[in-house]
């Protein structure tokens, strides 16, 4: 081959080879255009699922003062204002206050915002006005965002519209980030350039040369490894961004995608979250000093975070505002104004004003797995309404953890004494709508903070006497038992599987022979409650609380007579709820509705089948006429037995019911009630199932009681079912009371015309308080005297009384 035909060779094998590697370009830039078109075309950011609470509505007579009112409306980060207020703010006039509220998200769609008057009057609403002063039948305030459910990489972020971006924030990213960005074609090569000398002068990288479009590229495309390969493609990749889309879709992408900054695990995208990150209100709230500090972030948003760097990311806010006074973005008044101000931060973790709450999450997060709401979904921007009442339940967490405290010390007290170290305690409290079902509130340990271990929905425990209703409304139902029937309360033994005898025992080692069934549920006597739980059958008594909502069988054994079942709280106030409705199971949930982006689907009623997928049927598990005597009776264990201490706190007017509960060594404080429009169900306990030295009564019921109280609750007072009539009879043997013995008399509905027999000497139960009943190893016993120490009801026969009297002597 002569020399010059090698020559020739190499230069095609060149053109070759250049040829090959052009297409190899343009399939490959083919290939990057039809990702973008793919992936950007749609739009497809990861939009967290939003949870939300129930949103305050207000009519007029409300019972709400204008102080309270103010309070609420700061939590929810409203600002107050002199001049006529924008969304998120508010004005007082004397004893008016002017209103403007957000636009929220709702399960019938989107609400606009409103501007009303209310006018208040003696601690409530006395009119609510439009601000031209016409009537208006309600106002809505917006849903609290209680918290989101991500997707596994844990993105997070508020998509904005392009109407919904502020003009100065965009001429703000513009003016800091990419001022040619309205004139380049995705890459601005005279940038790259100023920004090489800037930074070889400086000595370090003061400045950066990508363009909006090269960042928007790098955050939705591409990692974050630095090599001349991954430059090249941002490059090419940035270029045919700008030729398939406009700058003001690519303005309002860069606002949602642009990393500003961690919450924990959670990485805050967009300036729409970071405005609810940062300051708590909405991007169209914010004042220009506090837009200003967002754009500084974009540079560095660790390092000009303003809770861990405060000084600087407050000159880096400072230097953006004169920038923007420069460009002519601000004028100098808005300037001078801007720059005096603080930072004014959202408080991160502010108790007074939280509105997270990871416990009553993880019973939303399961409840919409259970009804297929997978990962896939939570990245789709859904938003879900929940029944939370966050009045009621920041009242629920201050219940708990006042009388965690209290005990707390007490016991502490008792360690000196003793030398031992207790376990610290732990709590559970719900709050829930028994007609309808909502969960109001749900507390789920001492530090409601606190994601982990749900004790409300997962702690399964010993119920103790909580179990006793259900073994009294077994009898009922049987036809063959009454409130006023008389049961024995004499020893029981029963040859268990292993060939042994168990004999459930009382506290005192004491019988009171034949008693009226009311008095043994109000004393929780136990060998009366296995006499009966084995004549109307233990497999009746466990059917009826597997009908209750009982989520396991329970052992078909006689201690379940006693307590021996485990529940958790969310059970445990399932049983009772159906008991406060007089039969009717109503599922407990913490979901009203879901609605998605452009749709809304509620929970109630089940008008479509995204709606109907989240309803939650009623069903009828036992008759109203064999719960309503049941009921009376727990308002008489209220009134005169286990739960008495809580009656001479509560109102007088104010009826409820309730039942107390205790495992084994007083391992567990139970109290379960309800009002006429609530179930309230409290656990007291220790991680480590140490004793705790706590009955029903000492322990669960103080809780319970602060809820009931702080509750806008109604009276339990439904209307006797025909067919019954109320009598009074003596509470030690069952017997009519004649009128002298009124003031020892128990009132129990009965049948009409169920015979009674008469009395011939007044009983001598001058009603005092009982305390709880506690599992030994041979049974439930009962304690002889409460927490002040005051003495149980006297045994009936003379025999027993002087029993009693051996018993304080020897001891």
């Amino acid at each position: 081959m002569t020399r010059r035909t090698w020559k020739w060779s190499l230069a095609s094998l060149g053109l070759l080879l250049l040829a090959v590697a052009g297409v190899a370009f343009i399939l490959w830039v083919v290939r990057l255009d039809r990702q973008i078109l793919a992936e950007f075309g749609g739009r497809r950011w990861t939009e967290p699922t939003r949870v939300y609470a129930q949103s305050r509505e207000l009519v007029a007579g409300t019972r709400l003062g204008l102080r309270q009112l103010v309070s609420e409306l700061e939590q929810m980060r409203y600002r107050q204002v002199q001049r006529l207020p924008r969304p998120g703010e508010y004005q007082l006039r004397n004893n008016e206050l002017i209103l403007y509220t957000r636009r929220a998200q709702s399960i019938a769609g989107t609400r606009e915002p409103l501007i009303a008057r209310l006018r208040f009057g003696d601690n409530s609403i006395e009119a609510l006005l439009t601000l031209a002063g016409e009537p208006l039948q309600r106002l809505r305030l917006d849903p609290p965002l209680i918290g989101s459910l991500f997707p596994i990489h844990g993105e997070d972020r508020l998509i904005l519209s392009p109407d919904e971006v502020p003009r100065m924030l965009a001429a703000g990213i513009k003016a800091i980030e990419d001022r040619d960005f309205d004139h380049h074609a995705g890459v601005d090569y005279s940038a790259i350039a100023r920004a090489l000398w800037a930074n070889l002068r400086a000595g370090e990288v003061e400045q950066g040369g990508s363009t909006l479009t090269q960042q928007l590229v790098k955050s939705y495309f591409l990692d974050g490894r630095r090599t001349l390969r991954r430059k090249i493609t941002e490059a090419i990749m940035a270029q045919r961004l700008e030729a398939h889309y406009d700058k003001r879709e690519i303005m309002t992408a860069y606002v949602n995608e642009v990393y500003l900054g961690q919450d924990g695990a959670r990485a805050v995208h967009g300036f729409g979250l970071a405005s609810q990150f940062y300051f708590g209100r909405t991007l169209e709230e914010l004042e220009p000093e506090q837009i200003a500090l967002l754009v500084g972030m974009i540079r560095g948003p660790s390092l000009y975070d303003p809770r861990r760097n405060p000084d600087r990311a407050r000159q880096r806010r400072d230097y953006v505002l004169a920038t923007l006074k420069t460009q002519q973005v601000i004028d100098g008044a808005s300037y001078d104004q801007a720059v005096q101000r603080p930072l004014t931060l959202a408080t991160a973790y502010d108790n007074s004003g939280r509105t997270y709450y990871p416990a009553f999450l993880d019973l939303v997060r399961r409840q919409l797995g259970g009804r297929g709401f997978s990962s896939a979904n939570a990245s789709t921007g859904h938003s879900v309404f929940t029944t939370l009442d966050p009045r009621v339940q920041r009242l629920a967490e201050q219940a708990l953890t006042t009388e965690l405290n209290r005990l707390g010390k007490e016991r502490a007290n008792k360690k000196l004494r003793n030398g031992e170290k207790p376990a610290p305690l732990e709590g559970v409290v719900i709050v829930a709508d028994p007609a309808s079902g909502d969960v109001l509130a749900l507390v789920g340990g001492r530090n409601t903070t606190l994601a982990g271990f749900n004790r409300a929905l997962d702690a399964r425990r010993p119920i103790g006497s909580l179990v006793k209703p259900f073994v009294y409304l077994t009898a009922l139902e049987s036809g063959r038992y009454n409130a006023a029937s008389i049961i024995d309360d004499s020893p029981v033994i029963v040859r268990t599987t292993a060939n042994r005898d168990w004999q459930p025992q009382n506290f005192d080692h004491l019988f009171h022979g034949s008693v009226p069934l009311v008095r043994a549920l109000a004393e929780s006597m136990n060998a009366a409650a296995v006499s009966v739980a084995l004549d109307v059958g233990i497999d009746s008594v466990a059917s009826r609380l597997m009908d209750f909502g009982l989520a396991r069988q329970p052992a078909s054994v006689p201690a379940l007579a006693l307590g021996a079942v485990e529940a958790t709280p969310l059970e445990v106030a399932q049983l009772y709820a159906g008991l406060a409705t007089g039969g009717v199971r109503n599922p407990l949930h913490g979901i009203a509705g879901l609605a998605t982006r452009g749709a809304a689907a509620g929970a109630r009623p089940a008008n479509s089948d995204a709606a109907s997928a989240f309803a939650f049927r009623s069903q009828r598990v036992a008759k109203f006429e064999d719960v309503y005597p049941l009921d009376r009776m727990l308002v008489t264990v209220m009134d005169q037995g286990t739960g008495r201490s809580s009656r001479a706190a509560l109102p007088p007017s104010l009826v409820v019911a309730g039942k107390s509960g205790t495992s084994s060594d007083y391992r567990d404080s139970w109290f379960a009630g309800f009002s006429g429009s609530h179930v309230v169900v409290v656990w007291i306990g220790t991680d480590t199932n140490q004793p705790t030295g706590l009955t029903g009564s000492s322990g669960a019921l103080a809780v319970w009681t602060r809820v009931m109280l702080g509750l806008e609750t109604q009276s339990w007072q439904p209307t006797m079912p025909p067919g019954f009539e109320v009598r009074n009879i003596d509470s030690l043997g069952g017997e009519l009371v004649s009128e002298p013995c009124a003031a020892r008399a128990i009132a129990v509905v009965v049948p009409r015309g169920t015979p009674l027999p008469e009395s011939y000497e007044c009983g001598s139960w001058p009603g005092q308080r009982f305390d709880d009943e506690v599992w030994s190893d041979g049974g439930f016993d009962e304690r002889a005297r409460d927490p002040a120490g005051e003495p149980r009801m006297p045994p009936r026969s003379l025999g027993e009384r002087l029993r009693n009297w051996w018993d304080r002597v020897i001891h």
